[in-house]
């Protein structure tokens, strides 16, 4: 068991240090009272839990900042999965989005607490505050209201269909599969920076 610990330990440590940088050493400062909790901690998380293949990167750090706003903690634990989220691909006006959908369910206490410490967090990192819309918020817009200077494929692509479903893959990349009736028609793929879309790759269902 001991050897079993260890190994998870060491594969976590290996993996918030992919995730953050100067990672380990932070890791050092935060556990060196307790480093057996350092152990458990970064083994279960980002050890065990981060390699499930069950979520993805993205969706396992929105649930687990859901989770922080909701028990409180807008300390350590909300600053290191802010960086963490970040670098798991999501995008900084994901991470508002979980706070304000956390409000509704675990109440505006926890999320204003959250809110105040994210200010000093976004400063500290550079980041825009209030950040630009989510790139799927981005993308809707766009697929409501194409632009007149889009590819004449998009365009098309977008008259034709009756209903999009459209899905962040990325802090800047959004997948829209466009539905005509029942049926998959195609598929775009867009790069959004800040408030444009600066790319877009048509895929067409073959016939």
């Amino acid at each position: 068991m001991g050897d079993e610990v260890e190994k998870l330990h060491r594969r976590g440590r290996a993996n918030f240090a992919e995730l953050v940088e100067g990672g380990e050493q932070r890791l050092d400062a935060l556990f060196r009272t307790i480093p057996a909790l350092g152990e458990l901690a970064v083994g279960t998380v980002y050890g065990h839990l981060h390699e499930r293949p069950g979520l993805d990167p993205r969706i396992r750090e929105a649930a687990t900042l859901a989770a922080i706003v909701a028990a409180g903690m807008a300390g350590p634990p909300l600053s290191v999965h802010l960086k963490t989220g970040l670098a798991s691909g999501l995008a900084p006006g994901e991470v508002t989005e979980v706070v304000l959908q956390t409000a509704a369910f675990a109440g505006f206490p926890r999320a204003v607490s959250a809110a105040d410490q994210l200010n000093r967090l976004f400063a500290d990192a550079g980041l825009a505050s209030p950040p630009a819309r989510t790139p799927r918020e981005v993308v809707l817009a766009y697929c409501v209201a194409p632009p007149e200077d889009a590819e004449p494929d998009v365009l098309a692509l977008l008259t034709e269909v009756t209903r999009v479903s459209a899905t962040a893959t990325g802090p800047d990349r959004v997948l829209v599969e466009c539905f005509g009736d029942d049926s998959l028609d195609g598929v775009l793929v867009f790069r959004v920076d800040g408030e444009n879309v600066v790319e877009v790759a048509v895929y067409r269902q073959a016939d």
